[in-house]
């Protein structure tokens, strides 16, 4: 499997870094190969182009996101403080690499429409976690129990999203961490019962 070969993780790490600074339409592969200190060559034993390396950066990057969530999951806590560990979770992975914030906050919003469909269904297991704090929530009496759950993920993933975009337009001037229990208390107060 390509994400086991020892050039794998490098080229992903230096193409979040080239299309960051340069924007994704900009970045050429030898840009990447250059920032990755391998052959132009090298990049297509990996990847079958560009976009290839786009949704890999995004498939290899969302994985931390799940997992970390998946993680959030199996603690023993409420569902309320498990959504505050999600969007604080959220916020600090992009925080603390404002590259790959940069990245997905803005450069694969201006992707075509089959690139972003597969970043869509990328981004579907962490939604479907997210499904499972609210049900729980529900089942346990904490959350209204008439939400409408894809109604209710969209308001949670829509505003921890916007957030970021908004702190990544801004530069990163203010710490983005540090807004996790406004965040929280203003999506509590929609949901709970």
């Amino acid at each position: 499997m390509k994400k086991d070969k020892p050039k794998y993780k490098q080229i992903i790490d230096a193409a979040i870094i080239v299309i960051a600074e340069n924007g994704y339409h900009q970045s050429q592969v030898s840009k990447i190969a250059k920032q990755a200190g391998v052959a132009d060559g090298t990049i297509y034993l990996y990847f079958k182009n560009k976009e290839d390396i786009l949704i890999s950066v995004f498939e290899e990057k969302m994985e931390v996101f799940v997992e970390n969530l998946q993680q959030i999951i199996e603690i023993d806590a409420s569902a309320s403080e498990k959504l505050f560990k999600m969007i604080e979770n959220h916020f600090s992975v992009l925080a603390s690499d404002h590259h790959l914030a940069t990245v997905t906050q803005l450069e694969l919003r201006q992707s075509n429409l089959a690139l972003r469909l597969r970043i869509n269904t990328i981004l579907k297991n962490y939604l479907i976690l997210l499904d499972s704090i609210l049900r729980e929530g529900i089942e346990n009496g904490e959350f209204e129990q008439i939400i409408d759950i894809r109604l209710a993920r969209q308001m949670i993933f829509g505003t921890i999203d916007e957030t970021t975009t908004t702190w990544v337009m801004n530069e990163y001037k203010y710490n983005l961490v540090d807004l996790t229990p406004k965040v929280h208390r203003l999506l509590l107060n929609a949901i709970k019962a």
